[in-house]
């Protein structure tokens, strides 16, 4: 969310339009206190915008352009309701934009409740990753081998820069202890961390103090920091879109990236997942594929180009229950299984203060 608001206030320099950001982690009455003297273009999360329309701290009426970044992330995280509140309070003429690097038909069906007769853009095909992105996969046994494989992996490298995404907030907080009680220079980013300690984390990570970020999902989307080398999946995400948004934060600007995985016999479904989404086969590093999942080529047969080396059509990712819409693409709660049906969770009471789902 900040890295928007800077760059809208460069875009913005030398005009006399003022933008602003309300999100939650931070200070409602200071946020509420900027916005006092007037904005043009607001960032926002969802939650801390209806906090403060509670307050009475500004008025949408006047809004000509609404905007949804990461729209499949927003729809189908919960945030449906905030949204159609936020939607049904700004004019009826008006323009509505949707951005995502990956948009599911079920979330797409969703967004009509945004949008009338919409013009749909795409840069790629769907699942696609970038092209000069290198993919990589380790067969380990267990859990157990990860972390002494990433030690090694982080060691060979000393001059990258990596990221290591995890499911849980325990497991990443956990990982982030031990590689620092080990002598790397790392932070960690999660749903447990307020916007403050996000903030400082990045910056630390951006301006090279430190060289390994330990984060879930919360990090995989909209984050650009330059010179990343290496995008590590030391758990593999439990939905394949996840995989390209994480793989996403390497080879940005024309630059090369590595993206290397480690697989469990757990695993293997999700590994499975990921190669028929992307359409590859990714290439073997180490150990040997698990019995019940796909045989990804050796050597030459998958650096992750974005082709299928076999020369066969890709697959499509088959939808992953709830009647064809896709598991969260979020962080996962330790110990809780979010994969239920949809219509069985109970509808989440929205407390008064911050974002209450920003970190979910």
């Amino acid at each position: 969310m900040n890295q928007i608001a800077e760059n809208l206030r460069v875009f913005a320099r030398k005009t006399p339009l003022k933008v602003n950001i309300v999100v939650g982690g931070a200070s409602i009455n200071r946020q509420q206190h900027q916005l006092s003297g007037g904005t043009d273009i607001l960032v926002a999360t969802p939650g801390r915008l209806l906090d403060l329309l509670d307050r009475r701290a500004l008025r949408l009426d006047a809004v000509r352009f609404l905007v949804l970044d990461e729209a499949d992330q927003m729809l189908d995280l919960g945030f449906i309701h905030d949204l159609k509140k936020i939607s049904s309070l700004v004019p009826d003429q008006r323009q509505t934009m949707l951005f995502s690097a990956t948009m599911p038909k079920s979330i797409a069906d969703l967004s009509r409740n945004f949008l009338t007769n919409p013009e749909r853009v795409e840069v790629s095909a769907p699942g696609k990753t970038a092209d000069k992105v290198d993919q990589a996969v380790h067969f380990v046994a267990g859990k157990a081998d990860k972390v002494e494989l990433l030690r090694k992996e982080l060691t060979s490298h000393p001059e990258g820069r990596a990221i290591v995404f995890l499911r849980t907030k325990h497991g990443a907080e956990k990982l982030m202890k031990h590689l620092e009680s080990r002598g790397f220079a790392t932070a960690s980013i999660h749903g447990n961390k307020s916007q403050g300690q996000r903030e400082r984390a990045l910056k630390s990570f951006k301006t090279g103090e430190i060289n390994v970020l330990v984060a879930t999902d919360v990090a995989a989307r909209g984050i650009d920091v330059p010179g990343v080398t290496h995008v590590y999946n030391y758990d593999l995400p439990e939905v394949a879109d996840a995989y390209v948004h994480r793989i996403g934060r390497t080879a940005r600007a024309g630059k090369d990236g590595k993206a290397v995985a480690f697989c469990t016999p757990e695993e293997s479904g999700l590994l499975r997942d990921i190669q028929r989404l992307t359409g590859i086969d990714i290439a073997v590093a180490s150990g040997e594929p698990h019995a019940h999942a796909d045989r990804p080529a050796r050597n030459g047969g998958g650096r992750g180009r974005g082709g299928n080396p076999s020369g066969k059509p890709a697959r499509r990712a088959r939808p992953s229950g709830n009647n064809g819409a896709p598991r969260h693409a979020g962080e996962a709660r330790d110990g809780a299984n979010r994969n239920g049906p949809a219509k069985s969770r109970p509808r989440r009471q929205r407390p008064r203060q911050g974002d209450r789902r920003q970190s979910a």
